[in-house]
């Protein structure tokens, strides 16, 4: 039995026929080269050109981000220099205030110990006239009883000085 007998699906190879095949092959790629290729190269390099568009734009955006973030980073140091020295002026007025308030209460402190003071230089000046109008009731009375003895007028004036220097020295 021979090979074409035993498989009927198997043919003679003629030259022909590889021909024709190679001609439709070549037909198809032409056509697959105008209507497949084509257009498929079109839209890889349209994409190719969007890829690159796209990498371009996110380089330029991470630029753009990168210098974003320094100029965060420069207020945020700015902000945190300008609470710094907002925090130390506070400090500063405080104290200033407290010294102003502690000044201010020493002050009043001493106007009431003048104001205390000066009460008490009035009041011991009273006391002494208080005291001298009693000491000059007291020299009427002495006087009073002397002239009953009948002291004469130099012995009087004399026992009345007296007795107001003594009175006077007491005070």
């Amino acid at each position: 039995m021979n090979d074409k007998e035993a498989n009927p699906l198997i043919q003679e190879f003629t030259w022909l026929d590889a021909i024709y095949q190679l001609a439709a092959f070549a037909v198809l790629l032409l056509l697959l080269k105008k209507f497949a290729f084509g257009p498929i190269m079109g839209m890889m390099e349209k994409r190719e050109k969007h890829i690159a568009d796209q990498i371009s734009s996110a380089e330029k955006n991470r630029e753009e981000t990168e210098k974003q973030l320094a100029e965060q980073r420069r207020l945020i140091e700015e902000a945190r220099r300008e609470a710094k020295e907002i925090v130390e002026n506070s400090r500063k007025m405080s104290s200033q205030q407290a010294d102003e308030v502690l000044a201010s209460a020493k002050q009043e402190a001493e106007r009431i110990k003048e104001t205390a003071l000066a009460e008490i230089y009035q009041e011991k000046t009273q006391a002494i006239n208080a005291l001298r109008e009693q000491v000059s009731t007291l020299s009427v009375l002495v006087a009073s009883k002397i002239i009953e003895k009948e002291m004469d007028e130099k012995e009087q004036e004399k026992l009345i000085q007296e007795t107001l220097k003594e009175v006077g020295e007491e005070l």
